[in-house]
């Protein structure tokens, strides 16, 4: 059964397809389906009221089951923030460098204790029929003061789970407790429940 993702970041795609195809799910963009998907306005307040949007938005347009998630990170420093605006922290949408520059420049000598934070993923799959499925998962850990490791993207070379830097954990590991993982594993068992 194929399933729209509402994103064109394809390493996204990849983490989804690796752990949803036991299902029998495949994951596919609208820009492998040779089409585009509307942009949607995120202004929800919460992960789950912009993965709610874009998921909808998905569905109604390809008329298929969609799937969509927000994501970002949460610095308790911060008070939550970059949050919901985790992606456009610095006001280049999209731009990983310049939005981990902005952490590290925010958390100038702040102590390592006072670095807490925890990556946040609400999932969001929507079925023609009008059926919802609304999930988050959560990674708790630590800024570090540096970046370290080439993995993955956004703030994984400065998030620090362990001791050691999302930005050196293999995709496998990072699934395994990674956010956008633990999101998953509750949305699978959901579809299993009436896949």
């Amino acid at each position: 059964m194929d399933f729209i993702l509402a994103t064109n970041n394809m390493k996204k795609l990849a983490e989804m397809q690796r752990i949803l195809s036991p299902l029998g799910i495949n994951v596919v963009t609208a820009k492998m389906l040779g089409t585009t998907l509307d942009d949607v306005i995120e202004d929800g307040e919460t992960f789950e009221d912009n993965a709610r949007l874009k998921a909808h938005a998905a569905c109604k347009q390809m008329s298929m089951p969609a799937i969509a998630d927000d994501s970002g990170l949460c610095v308790d420093y911060l008070d939550g923030a970059p949050g919901i605006y985790s992606a456009r922290f610095s006001g280049d949408h999209g731009n990983d460098e310049k939005n981990n520059d902005l952490l590290l420049e925010k958390l100038e000598g702040v102590p390592l204790e006072k670095r807490t934070a925890k990556y946040v993923c609400a999932i969001c799959c929507v079925f023609p029929n009008g059926k919802e499925i609304v999930v988050r998962g959560e990674c708790k850990g630590i800024i570090g003061f540096e970046r370290d490791g080439h993995e993955g993207f956004g703030y994984d070379p400065l998030f620090l789970v362990d001791g050691r830097a999302f930005g050196r954990y293999t995709a496998e590991e990072k699934d395994k407790i990674s956010h956008r993982g633990n999101a998953l594993r509750l949305l699978t068992k959901e579809l299993e429940k009436i896949l």
